[in-house]
């Protein structure tokens, strides 16, 4: 029986692929500190193949038994947490990254880093291919996010390159589905809130900026393709459909049934006025592409949390 250590278990996407790894017969390790995650997200499983290590990355990371894959996820990821932790977050794509690369290469290990499509910054090229290096403002209020995974990247390729780790790298692009916390700062799960309250869905800007959102389910699928693959330079995972964020209310008032208007409010700094994956890579390296559409997804979000239109469907 492979065993997989996921850093950030206990989070959104973690706890997804906890799940999933478990139904594909691994024992699973979820290392969290739980500064974003929560054991609500975990509660559910009950398997002796499941071990939860409450354990902060940035600290030397022991596990004693045999380790086959280490998917190294831990980060604090919406706006409002790093924003709230600055600090934390570079430290965790500095030294946790080191850290659970040291534990990759203790066992011989394959080694997944969980990067973003936020290493684009507000990009100039569009859709991003893996071969565009950004636009990234350094001191601005997203650059300790921004370049804690950028940085996390270049390590992950100097262990590979020096230490001959086995090592992946994903540029994760706005994903979303059950399990996302709906005061997070990100747009789908804010929407959802709102118009389940029978608020107003608050919009940036003027709306036009655009986003592409993956289903959960489809990008833990790229992501067990990956690791599991040759490939060692970066590739993204999303999905290639854009739509505005204005496009994305609508479509969580329809989806909902929900009669919410909409109001704006002034634009984040250096919020992306851009953001779509190119995956010809994910296709040719992978096999991998979505599978599931903005409707139907939306729809198996709200079934999961029992909310508007989409529980009833």
């Amino acid at each position: 029986m492979p065993t997989s250590v996921i850093t950030g278990g206990a989070g959104f996407l973690g706890s997804h692929l906890c799940d999933r790894l478990l139904a594909d017969g691994h024992r699973v390790i979820c290392v969290d500190n739980l500064d974003t995650g929560t054991l609500e997200n975990i509660e559910h499983i009950r398997s002796h193949d499941f071990v939860f290590l409450q354990h902060d990355v940035t600290e030397h990371i022991t596990i004693e038994e045999t380790v086959d894959e280490v998917f190294h996820l831990a980060s604090p990821a919406s706006p409002i947490d790093y924003l709230r932790l600055p600090l934390q977050t570079l430290k965790v794509g500095s030294q946790g990254t080191h850290n659970a690369l040291g534990l990759a290469k203790r066992h011989r290990a394959r080694f997944l880093l969980a990067s973003t499509s936020e290493v684009y910054g507000d990009p100039k090229e569009h859709p991003q291919r893996e071969d565009y290096w950004g636009h990234v403002n350094p001191i601005g209020p997203r650059g300790v996010y921004d370049e804690a995974k950028r940085y996390a990247e270049a390590l992950t390729m100097a262990y590979h390159r020096q230490q001959g780790v086995d090592t992946h790298i994903v540029r994760i692009f706005n994903t979303y589905g059950p399990r996302m916390r709906p005061r997070d700062g990100r747009a789908i799960p804010t929407f959802i809130r709102q118009a389940s309250e029978g608020a107003p869905l608050t919009v940036f800007g003027d709306g036009s900026q655009t986003r592409s959102f993956c289903f959960v389910t489809d990008l833990i699928e790229g992501l067990i393709r990956l690791i599991r693959s040759d490939e060692h330079e970066p590739v993204n995972i999303g999905n290639p459909e854009e739509y505005t964020i204005l496009q994305l209310a609508e479509a969580v008032l329809e989806a909902m049934g929900s009669q919410s208007e909409v109001v704006y409010e002034a634009l984040p700094q250096d919020d992306p006025a851009i953001r779509q994956p190119d995956i010809t890579r994910a296709r040719a390296i992978l096999g991998w592409e979505p599978t599931i559409g903005l409707a139907d997804g939306l729809a198996r979000t709200l079934r999961a949390a029992g909310t508007g239109a989409g529980a009833r469907a």
